[in-house]
């Protein structure tokens, strides 16, 4: 692989400093550009293109490749005007495909909830069992980072990567499929068919579907042909899997058909039935999904990663039994609560602490669907914590599980997660007030 024309890397993130690592190993004096919406471009030995500048480079055609960042979204105009002048845009993933994919054994893995629980789990099964394998994607490495360090790699991709991925894996699996990220697609359709480029794609590779997944009618179409699939758990495996995940930190049923799903990727890719359980024991829950921590006798639920009503659902359905404080609310992707608020009561919820902006939505679901839990609408998280504090008597347990990603009042889920305990720990210990 070698590059003949200078490189305009978009975004400015782990990706992109791994991508121009990558380069800078292969082709010493390539020249390449960066450029970012926000935030710094920080790229080491890039020169940096103003946005406000990209029309006039793109004109004279200072590069001749666009790698984009995930997080930049495919649908901007400027990449409409790069196709027009011949300029093709790519990515860190289909680098590594076109650098490192020949002979290596791939397992791909998204889906709207679950993917980095189960990616972590195949990875866990696989290494239990004696296979060199490696994680990368959003967990893990970047894939340039991985390279070609294990004959067997498990990616972990979201629909900004799965979008344009041009190189097909030996096992694809989804784990569900919901409405989510419309700002970056554009449209729930475009979201759907982003995600499910994966699958609904020609080749013979293997396809294992989640719970979640299965049973949906445009998954359905999107496998194709249905002798794709992988085989299902034998009455033995289910029963070794169930048992196992039990006694494990695998919290919810949710986890337990991650758990499912990902033995059944495992078992495909080669691993045994011991390494599968070995791999469920040693599961470490991820950070920022469903961490538990706590302080002054009431338990606090790091689910900062929550980024869909359905996430948060399956958050507190972790827990019923408990009387539950829920903390949701956050930046606006058209996330609908009307169904999650008519379920609030039976997981146990007795205060709603609604953040800005989806919040207000919740906020008034709440009230129509349960008007008998007390509904907390907050400015920002530290005066929710502080006024959940009030009504300490109320609840037995805090979960922040948003139902939104953090943009408008943090930089990312894990600043936000992190706050939360720290303001857990502050206010809720002992001798802190």
């Amino acid at each position: 692989m070698r590059f003949e024309e200078p490189i305009l890397l978009y975004g400015a993130g782990r990706e992109a400093k791994s991508t121009r690592a990558f380069l800078k190993a292969r082709q010493p004096d390539l020249k390449v550009f960066v450029t970012v919406d926000s935030g710094e471009a920080d790229i080491e030995d890039a020169e940096v293109i103003a946005p406000e500048d990209l029309k006039a480079a793109l004109a004279a055609h200072r590069f001749g490749l666009i790698v984009k960042s995930p997080g930049v979204s495919r649908y901007k105009p400027f990449f409409a005007l790069a196709q027009d002048a011949g300029i093709p845009v790519t990515s860190n993933l289909n680098l590594w495909g076109g650098a490192y994919r020949d002979g290596r054994t791939v397992i791909a893995i998204t889906g709207t909830k679950g993917k980095s629980t189960t990616a972590t789990l195949v990875h866990l099964m696989l290494t239990r069992s004696n296979i060199d394998a490696g994680l990368a994607g959003n967990v893990g490495l970047a894939p340039l980072e991985i390279a070609d360090r294990h004959p067997v790699v498990i990616f972990e991709l979201s629909s900004y990567q799965t979008a344009d991925m041009n190189f097909l894996p030996d096992i694809a699996a989804l784990t569900n499929l919901y409405p989510e990220h419309v700002d970056w697609h554009g449209s729930v359709e475009r979201y759907f068919h982003d995600k499910l480029h994966l699958i609904d794609r020609d080749g013979s590779f293997a396809v294992a579907l989640g719970a979640g997944a299965k049973g949906n009618a445009v998954v359905a179409q999107a496998v194709r042909d249905h002798r794709r699939l992988l085989r299902e758990l034998t009455r033995d495996e289910l029963v070794a899997i169930d048992k196992t995940a039990v006694g494990s930190r695998l919290k919810g049923s949710h986890n337990l058909d991650n758990a499912r799903l990902a033995a059944q990727i495992a078992l495909a890719a080669g691993a045994t039935l011991q390494g599968v359980v070995d791999g469920i024991v040693a599961f470490r829950p991820l950070p920022h999904r469903l961490e538990e921590h706590r302080f002054g006798g009431i338990t606090f639920v790091n689910d900062s990663i929550s980024t869909t009503p359905e996430a948060t659902k399956a958050a507190l359905a972790a827990y019923k039994g408990q009387r539950l404080a829920l903390i949701a609310g956050g930046h606006e992707r058209q996330q609908d609560y009307a169904e999650l608020a008519t379920l609030l009561t039976g997981y146990g919820v007795t205060v709603v602490t609604c953040l800005p902006v989806t919040g207000e939505r919740l906020a008034q679901a709440t009230r129509e669907a349960a008007p008998q839990i007390v509904v907390l609408e907050q400015p920002d998280l530290e005066t929710a914590m502080h006024n959940l504090y009030q009504h300490r008597d109320q609840f037995d347990a805090v979960i922040l599980s948003p139902g939104a990603p953090s943009y408008n009042q943090f930089k990312n889920f894990e600043e936000r997660g992190k706050m939360f305990v720290a303001l857990a720990e502050s206010i809720f210990a002992p001798g802190t007030l």
